[in-house]
C-alpha cells in the first residue's frame, strides 16, 4: 500500500493523448539502429547503447527520486546522474564479465530452476499475493521479476561452481549470539484495507480538469472538494455497512471498490507490519483493533479506510532453532557472494575493456563528477577573492 507516497493523476484529453503517441511513434522510428550499437567491448562481448539506455530509463524512473522531490529531467541534477551513470557502466561490464564466464563453464538456467526460486520468494514473504503487491508497490513487471530471479540463479549456480561452502551448526550458533538484535521482533498486525481515496490536493486537480476552459475562483474550488469529499464519506460509509454486514467478503468488496490500486487486487492484503510503517492515523487504528475485527472509518491525508485485522505477534525473540536453517543459508550465500567478488576482480584484471564511446568512459565521467564537485568550492574561493580585493580597495581609498 502506497500510504506513503502521494498519488498524482495525469489527467489527458484523449486527443492530446493521441498526437503525443504518433509524435513518439514517429521520433522513435530506425531507433533501434543506434541501440545495436557497441558503447564498450569487454573481451569479444559487446556493451551496447539499447543496453545501457534501458538500465539509465529504469533508474531515472526510479520512485525514490520522486518521493524526494528531485526531477532528473530538469537538466539540474547532472551529478546524480553521472552518479548513476558510473554505476551502471560498472554493473554491465561486470554482467558481461560473469556472462562470459557463465557461458564458459557451461552453467545453464532451465524455466524450472526460475520457478522454483520463484516458490521459494513467495514462501519467504508469505504469499503470491503479497508478492505481487511488492512488485506493484516498486513499479517492477511480472516478466522483469521473472528475468531478475534467472539472473539470480544464473550467479547462484557460478558460485556453487567455484566451490563448496560448508556451515556447521556451530557457525549458525555463533552468529546467532553475536546478532541477538536481529532475531528480535516488535509487535505486528496482520490487516487488510479498503480505501475511497479523497486526497484534497488531488481532488482539487480532478475538479480542475474536468472544468478545463472554466475559471473556477479559489471559494468555488474549495467548495467543490468539500462536496466531493462528502460524497467520497458517503460512500465510505455505504461500504463499511456492506462488510460489517459480512465481514467474510471483505477481500471480495476490497478488490471491486477499494482505490488503493497497489492492494485491491490482492483484496486489500497489506500482509504483518510493524509500528512506524504507516501514517500514524492507520496505525492507532489498526493497533487498537482485536484479531478479526473491522475498523470504522479512519480518516488520514490519503481518504477513507476501513481496516480489517486479521492477526497479531507480540513483540519477541526467535528460537535459534526456528532460525538456524536461514542463519545457515544467510551466511552461505555471504561467502557466495565474497566468492563471486572475488572473480569478478580476477577477470577484470585479466580482461581486455574497450571504450567504443568514450563519453562511457568511467575513469572520464569520473572526471567530471570530480569537476561538478569542485565548482562550488572554487565559486566560493573565488567570491571571497573578491571580497577580499574590494576591501583591500576600500581601504585604499580611505
Amino acid at each position: 500500500m502506497n500510504l506513503h507516497i502521494k498519488r498524482k493523476r495525469d489527467i489527458m484529453k484523449g486527443k492530446k493523448l493521441l498526437v503525443t503517441l504518433a509524435a513518439t511513434a514517429i521520433l522513435f522510428t530506425g531507433c533501434g539502429l543506434k541501440s545495436g550499437n557497441a558503447i564498450i567491448k569487454v573481451n569479444d562481448r559487446k556493451i551496447t547503447q539499447g543496453q545501457f539506455d534501458e538500465k539509465m530509463d529504469k533508474a531515472m524512473n526510479n520512485s525514490m527520486f520522486a518521493q524526494m522531490g528531485v526531477d532528473l529531467n530538469n537538466g539540474k541534477n547532472d551529478f546524480i546522474i553521472n552518479l548513476m551513470k558510473v554505476r551502471i557502466i560498472n554493473e554491465l561490464i561486470v554482467k558481461s564479465l560473469l556472462d562470459g564466464e557463465i557461458e564458459k563453464r557451461g552453467i545453464k538456467v532451465t524455466a524450472k530452476d526460475t520457478e522454483d526460486a520463484i516458490k521459494d520468494i513467495i514462501q519467504k514473504v508469505g504469499s503470491k499475493e503479497q508478492l505481487d503487491t511488492i512488485l506493484k508497490q516498486n513499479g517492477i513487471s511480472s516478466s522483469d521479476f521473472k528475468k531478475d530471479v534467472t539472473e539470480q540463479v544464473k550467479i547462484k549456480k557460478l558460485a556453487e561452481s567455484l566451490g563448496e561452502v560448508k556451515v556447521s551448526d556451530a557457525d549458525a550458533k555463533k552468529f546467532y549470539n553475536e546478532n541477538i538484535s536481529r532475531f528480535k521482533h516488535p509487535e505486528q498486525v496482520k490487516a487488510s484495507h479498503i480505501l475511497v481515496a479523497a486526497n484534497k490536493a488531488d481532488l482539487a486537480e480532478i475538479i480542475k480538469a474536468e472544468n478545463e476552459g472554466k475559471e473556477l475562483s479559489e471559494a468555488e474550488l474549495n467548495a467543490k472538494v468539500e462536496e466531493r469529499i462528502k460524497e467520497k464519506r458517503a460512500k465510505a460509509e455505504e461500504i463499511l455497512a456492506e462488510v460489517k454486514k459480512d465481514p467474510s467478503k471483505f477481500a471480495k468488496i476490497a478488490k471491486e471498490k477499494s482505490e488503493d490500486p497497489g492492494t485491491a487486487v490482492n483484496g486489500g492484503e497489506l500482509g504483518f507490519f510493524p509500528k512506524g510503517k504507516m501514517v500514524p492515523e492507520f496505525e492507532k487504528a489498526a493497533f487498537a483493533l482485536k484479531p478479526n475485527s473491522i475498523s470504522d472509518i479512519v480518516t488520514t491525508p490519503y481518504g477513507y479506510h476501513i481496516i480489517f485485522v486479521t492477526d497479531r505477534k507480540e513483540a519477541g525473540q526467535e528460537p535459534f532453532e526456528k532460525v538456524q536453517n536461514d542463519i545457515k543459508d544467510y551466511i552461505t550465500n555471504q561467502k557466495q557472494v565474497e566468492m563471486v567478488d572475488d572473480l569478478v576482480e580476477s577477470l577484470k584484471k585479466n580482461a581486455t575493456i574497450e571504450y567504443v564511446d568514450e563519453a562511457y568512459n568511467p575513469d572520464k565521467v569520473q572526471g567530471e563528477i570530480q569537476k561538478m564537485f569542485n565548482a562550488p568550492q572554487e565559486q566560493n574561493q573565488g567570491n571571497q577573492t573578491e571580497k577580499s580585493d574590494k576591501k583591500v580597495k576600500d581601504i585604499q581609498k580611505k
